[in-house]
């Protein structure tokens, strides 16, 4: 499995059949906007972890492109299935088979509502099982004890936590998280987008190495393979 960062909290997860993109934020998004194209991205479902604008901005363009099917909380189904899209819900503590694997969905501590104010639904995390690896996506969150109960039934392989703090959980706050999600190899999102979550990429790497750690940040644009 590859997966490629787009910024913020977007990612493509992509086997040799099957393309999943979460979260897509690029033409908004200043770091990302003038090097990635949303008419390269082809993806087979777009997976959301709530309804914030710099999570929801690109997808009624992507899936309309792409036919991709909208994979997200009830409410935020309700939404896009309004404009048309084809939705498939899933909900706190559902767990649902695709293709790929299989997808739970889970906990996340933030808020959640579309850019005119309406309600998006309570704000989640995916645990995803793709060709037999186990991402956990945590989407925006605080730190939270809930985090314990995915070791209890998966082994992670590889954890995408919030870094950039202010608005979500920072760098001390996902060095704990991967001690409660048992996974000491992280891929940092949600920071750099703007002042206010930007981070000393060097300091942040070297608290995770103290705790022996790996924490990588990604380039936009670039990928790792799993």
């Amino acid at each position: 499995m590859k997966i490629t960062y787009y910024g913020q909290n977007c990612f493509g997860l992509e086997t040799d059949e099957i393309s999943i993109l979460t979260d897509p934020f690029i033409t908004g998004n200043p770091l990302a906007k003038d090097k990635v194209d949303i008419n390269d991205l082809k993806p087979h479902y777009i997976f959301l972890t709530h309804a914030h604008q710099d999570h929801t901005l690109d997808v009624e363009a992507i899936a309309r492109a792409s036919n991709a099917v909208v994979v997200c909380n009830y409410e935020i189904g309700n939404h896009f299935e309004e404009k048309g899209l084809t939705v498939q819900r899933l909900n706190h503590g559902g767990n649902l088979e695709f293709e790929f694997g299989t997808a739970k969905y889970v906990n996340a501590i933030h808020t959640s509502s579309f850019a005119d104010g309406s309600y998006g639904g309570q704000p989640g995390g995916y645990v995803f099982v793709i060709d037999g690896k186990t991402v956990y996506m945590a989407g925006d969150t605080a730190l939270t004890m809930d985090m314990k109960l995915i070791p209890m039934q998966f082994d992670v392989d590889i954890s995408i936590l919030p870094v950039g703090g202010s608005l979500t959980m920072g760098v001390d706050d996902a060095i704990i998280a991967s001690d409660f999600v048992a996974c000491d190899k992280v891929i940092g999102c949600h920071y750099d987008t703007w002042p206010q979550l930007e981070i000393d990429h060097e300091q942040a790497r070297g608290k995770f190495e103290i705790k022996n750690k790996e924490l990588i940040l990604l380039e936009i644009g670039s990928a790792l393979e799993l």
